[in-house]
């Protein structure tokens, strides 16, 4: 057999290098994405980039501004949610490979808005994939999360063939998502990646997220709000790391398998507080006085551990630390203005309204 015919066996084996010519970002210009748009526009001038995007809340063409005149970009305003338009765009555009990245992502708001979860990332998915098959699409790249595993003990570290157990309405959208795409795999032969990515940090991120909102919060005189009493933790990874990896996915992943992309740096939510008091308020004795307990989630997940070994195979590593990517975040949010966002961030620096609620519930029972 020619070595550009690999036989797949039951070990996964690395094919040849896959070059696509045209390919859709969806969610381009939301957090993560954004930065896969960069780094492609930038390191692949022979690639063409669609930014396929329905501007979101936290959504923002400012964070493709140094590549919005590339002539290998360009930016489309559209929901995956219409079929008509996504296959049109897929047809026009000529479009070979798909690296699907929209999706609702905050915990926080799918306890209260479970439905618009559902639709966004298990309908919209369907029907992104439903298009892919028609159009004879050659990569599809699911983006995923690693809380579909669930939360996991201390001794246990999950790889990719694991069960999905996952525990919040987010991440059971995400799990049901990820079944409908593979079942395209099997049943169309659809050449279907899945990756499962750790918590991301890093500049783009709407403030809602852990990390960017504790830094506006101090930025702007305010405490952090932790959840709960700050024990639960979870492994930060760089945003151009995880870019990096969805790139080394993009051209060494095997079709029909899944990757996680993580990293072994695990801190709680109370030690990143008090990281962040510390460089952003450097003369504070006790960090500690700048932290705010607030009512905690109606479930949230103790840890998440995943084991990144199978993409470490493939050539990718964590190259940007805790403490250096922690700085250039830092110094981004201090740097941009509330606007960069078109809705503003006021309301995502607030408390979470299950949290603001419940503390106001119980200043009224005081009194």
């Amino acid at each position: 057999m020619p070595p550009s015919k690999k036989k797949k066996t039951e070990e996964a084996v690395v094919e040849d290098t896959y070059t696509p010519k045209n390919i859709l970002v969806t969610g381009g210009a939301g957090f993560i994405a954004s930065h896969v748009v960069i780094q492609l526009v930038k390191k692949y001038p022979n690639y063409n980039i669609v930014n396929f995007d329905k501007m979101d809340y936290c959504s923002s063409l400012n964070n493709l501004l140094e590549v919005k005149d590339a002539p290998n970009y360009k930016f489309i305003k559209g929901n995956i949610m219409s079929a008509d338009l996504v296959r049109y765009v897929l047809e026009q555009e000529h479009i070979d490979t798909i690296i699907h990245a929209a999706a609702q992502t905050h915990v926080d708001n799918s306890f209260g808005n479970s439905f618009a979860f559902t639709q966004n990332n298990v309908m919209g998915s369907h029907v992104l994939v439903e298009a892919a098959k028609l159009c004879g699409i050659k990569r599809f790249i699911h983006v995923s999360t690693d809380e579909v595993y669930g939360t996991v003990g201390d001794d246990i570290r999950r790889i990719e063939t694991d069960v999905l157990e996952p525990t919040n309405p987010y991440a059971a959208t995400k799990a049901a998502a990820e079944n409908i795409v593979k079942s395209y795999y099997r049943s169309f032969n659809l050449p279907v990646i899945i990756t499962r990515g750790n918590n991301v940090f890093g500049p783009h991120q709407y403030p809602e997220k852990v990390i960017p909102k504790f830094v506006r919060r101090l930025l702007k005189g305010l405490p952090c709000c932790i959840h709960g009493d700050g024990s639960n933790s979870r492994h930060y990874i760089f945003v151009e790391d995880v870019a990096r990896a969805f790139i080394t996915i993009l051209h060494k992943g095997v079709v029909g398998e899944t990757y996680n992309i993580g990293c072994e740096t695990e801190y709680t939510n109370i030690d990143v507080a008090e990281r962040l008091v510390r460089a952003l308020k450097p003369t504070v004795e006790n960090p500690r006085d700048h932290i705010e307990f607030v009512a905690d989630r109606a479930f949230n997940d103790v840890r998440y551990y995943i084991s990144s070994e199978k993409l470490m195979k493939l050539g990718w590593k964590e190259e940007v630390t805790f403490d250096d990517g922690l700085q250039k975040t830092i110094d981004w949010y201090a740097k941009v203005p509330g606007d960069w966002w078109e809705c503003g961030t006021d309301s995502a620096l607030a408390p979470h309204p299950l949290a603001k609620a419940s503390k106001e519930a119980g200043a009224e029972a005081v009194h």
